[in-house]
């Protein structure tokens, strides 16, 4: 059985996943070898085909770890007791704060989802599309009660919003003049403002 942690406690499917993240982002996915995963989270093969079934497996948790995430913040603000355009603000601010702090990882799945088995493929386009539609009926709730027009429609205003989401990681540096917030906090805004 393989040791689940290392010297200083790091479980080693984090360790795994880490390496991979950081190989991923600087390789390529298709250049990385499974061999240089191992080697760089120091463990053997066997460990890693003990947690993870496939590079393919490594590949579609280094997206799926982030969107678990937000899966879980946006329901919990989607159930919040406030306005719904307080609500949508604030899961429309979030998922650009979370995209920004997991830059790495939604940079590897956007270049590298084509890579993934039409299994996974199938998965994660399913996962993905729950969290758009939880997004898209906080928009309907609001068009319903009239806080948002309905001038566009709300498979629109989706797709205007998480385009600019899935684009953060060609041009957020970190060493930009904006923080993670303040980027959050206009696209939020922008958001708003083509629903009013």
């Amino acid at each position: 059985m393989p040791r689940t942690t290392d010297g200083d406690g790091t479980p080693v499917p984090q360790r795994l996943l880490a390496a991979a993240t950081r190989l991923f982002a600087e390789q390529g996915y298709d250049r990385t070898s499974v061999q240089e995963i191992v080697e760089a989270a120091g463990v053997t093969k066997g460990a890693l085909y003990h947690y993870f079934g496939s590079k393919d497996d490594l590949l579609h948790e280094v997206y799926a770890r982030v969107l678990r995430v937000q899966q879980e913040r946006l329901d919990a603000f989607a159930n919040a007791d406030e306005p719904v355009d307080k609500r949508l603000r604030a899961a429309a601010a979030d998922v650009v704060v979370t995209t920004i702090e997991n830059l790495d990882d939604a940079m590897i799945f956007f270049r590298s989802m084509h890579h993934l088995s039409p299994e996974k493929n199938k998965q994660v386009r399913a996962e993905r599309r729950r969290y758009h539609e939880r997004f898209r009926a906080l928009i309907e709730e609001g068009q319903r009660e009239g806080v948002f027009s309905t001038a566009t429609p709300a498979d629109l205003v989706v797709d205007y919003h998480f385009g600019s989401v899935h684009h953060l990681a060609t041009w957020y540096r970190p060493n930009g003049p904006l923080t993670p917030q303040q980027v959050a906090d206009h696209l939020a805004d922008l958001l708003l403002r083509a629903l009013r």
